[in-house]
């Protein structure tokens, strides 16, 4: 079995039904709609198919929602899950491409596709673990140059985005989960309302398995980057980062500094 989970926040009916629609026409069996908005107009949905399941929920936070889908999911003995963001469509195939190589690398626990914008250019979301340099001073630095080196050496882009490749941590966007994994590390860590609740997971997932970028299909992500122009969600993503320092290390993390220099000689980063 193949469940999928998106969380939703007040978001606009025609974004979420493109989403489900491009969901209904995989393999998926079931789709957990976690609605976290302030009405239940969203509820319409549920009646779309059998195979969408709608839940309306408290504001729990991103990484929250999706825990009730995945608890769902284990209680249905889902074999893969997927966390899908609600400004997400893809072509048909996309699921079943994911699903054959999963089923193929059973050392994958966790799998991302090609990310590209709706005008197909490419979202770099293929990123080392970060450090405190990576999330504040890239963000409030004025030194231009400087940062955007920081930035393509954090983003890997000189990394090849058409191959094949393990990466310790991908965008929470889209995320192809096999479960027997999640089982043993958990879920999203709860801690975190929004933001770096995805690097967490993925941390712990690669600690037992593999964290691999496959860009053989991709999906298209209406990303807005919420935090540069929301003071609230600045707020949020800050407030996140403190914590995900506090829990992993802020300036000494050897399991950071061995999985980044292990993931930079792989793709001969100079």
């Amino acid at each position: 079995m193949i469940t999928a989970s998106i969380v939703t926040y007040n978001t606009p009916h025609q974004s979420i039904k493109k989403l489900i629609n491009c969901v209904l026409e995989s393999i998926v069996d079931v789709i957990f709609i976690i609605d976290h908005s302030q009405n239940d107009s969203l509820s319409i949905l549920g009646n779309i198919s059998p195979r969408i399941h709608y839940i309306r929920n408290a504001n729990i936070g991103y990484g929250g929602g999706h825990n009730v889908a995945i608890n769902k999911a284990i209680e249905l003995n889902s074999k893969y899950h997927i966390v899908i963001n609600p400004d997400i469509f893809f072509e048909k195939g996309v699921i079943e491409e994911l699903y054959n190589y999963m089923e193929k690398n059973i050392e994958c626990g966790l799998l991302m596709p090609k990310i590209l914008y709706p005008n197909g250019e490419m979202q770099y979301l293929c990123k080392l673990l970060p450090t405190p340099y990576d999330l504040f001073i890239r963000r409030f630095l004025p030194f231009k140059k400087y940062v955007e080196m920081r930035n393509a050496k954090y983003e890997l882009r000189s990394m090849d985005y058409d191959s094949i490749m393990e990466v310790p941590s991908l965008s929470g966007c889209f995320m192809f989960i096999n479960m027997d994994v999640l089982k043993k590390i958990g879920s999203f860590d709860e801690r975190f309302f929004m933001y770096a609740e995805d690097v967490d997971l993925c941390r712990r997932i690669g600690s037992i398995s593999k964290t691999v970028y496959y860009p053989n299909v991709c999906v298209y992500h209406e990303y807005e980057k919420g935090s540069y122009k929301s003071f609230k969600l600045l707020k949020y993503h800050t407030i996140s980062m403190i914590k995900y320092f506090n829990k992993w290390g802020w300036f000494i993390d050897k399991k950071r500094e061995e999985a980044n220099k292990n993931c930079l000689c792989k793709i001969n980063y100079k």
